[in-house]
């Protein structure tokens, strides 16, 4: 494989190990707002209304940037009736067909949800709900990981075709 191919595998499974660790802490920050809202509720009596929807926002966040780490670690779901039995080659084979599809997928992923920020930028789109935040900046990250799934989608085609040639990208 060609030196910028290796390179740009490094690097988008280097940015996609990050998004996936930026992730991982997501979780602190659930369970901090999840806690101070049980406290103010319970304890003191005064219930702090955005914090289920910041939580809610924080997850969303979580799984998007999570989606690009899965991919990289391969730890996503597969039926694996007749995968576990395929030689590497033949594994690769059937994964550079299945990430064809899965770029098919993201692309129109992608699409609508450029849209659907463009959407929420001319219209200034808020939830309806007493705290009524802004979704752009959720959309905004949404969008932003989509493109960073695409970027891990194709460094695995790279990978599945230097495995089928005989020289995997580590």
């Amino acid at each position: 494989m060609p030196e910028i191919i290796r390179r740009y595998v490094r690097v988008v499974d280097r940015v996609s190990d990050w998004a996936g660790w930026l992730a991982a802490s997501l979780i602190f920050v659930m369970g901090a707002t999840l806690l101070l809202d049980a406290v103010t509720r319970n304890v003191i009596n005064i219930p702090v209304h955005w914090a289920i929807e910041l939580t809610q926002f924080t997850l969303a966040a979580y799984y998007f940037l999570g989606g690009p780490f899965t991919l990289k670690h391969d730890d996503h779901v597969r039926m694996d009736l007749l995968y576990s039995h395929l030689s590497e080659r033949g594994r690769a084979r059937l994964d550079l067909i299945t990430v064809w599809c899965l770029i098919f997928y993201l692309g129109v992923m992608l699409a609508g949800g450029i849209s659907s920020l463009q959407y929420a930028i001319a219209t200034d789109e808020r939830r309806f709900s007493m705290w009524n935040p802004s979704v752009i900046p959720i959309k905004a990250l949404m969008v932003f990981c989509l493109v960073l799934m695409l970027l891990q989608a194709f460094s695995l085609v790279f990978k599945h075709w230097a495995t089928l040639k005989g020289e995997p990208i580590a």
